[in-house]
């Protein structure tokens, strides 16, 4: 089944779901800045929009446009702008 999953005072939202692969989710976010966790590889696509984000170990933002993807180890920490309402789909792996 579906679950809903508010963050940062509602300001992204996500919707989990089971693909054949494996679990998911597709959610949005508003402008702004956000720090995430990991506990699995997250493999998340912008879906619209764009966002820039800084991965773990760098302190360099890297700009993500819609159609674009990039992949996040496990247990680690990530930031996230969005400079405008975004969308994405993330695959938990």
């Amino acid at each position: 089944m579906f679950s809903v999953n508010e963050y940062f005072e509602g300001r992204v939202k996500s919707l989990s779901f089971r693909t054949a692969e494996g679990p998911a989710t597709v959610g949005v976010m508003a402008e702004g800045e956000y720090e995430f966790g990991t506990t699995s590889v997250e493999l998340m696509t912008v879906t619209s929009g764009s966002i820039s984000v800084r991965l773990p170990g760098t302190d360099t933002w890297m700009k993500v446009a819609a159609g674009e993807s990039f992949s996040v180890p496990a247990n680690a920490r990530f930031g996230v702008r969005a400079s405008g309402d975004s969308s994405y789909l993330c695959l938990y792996r």
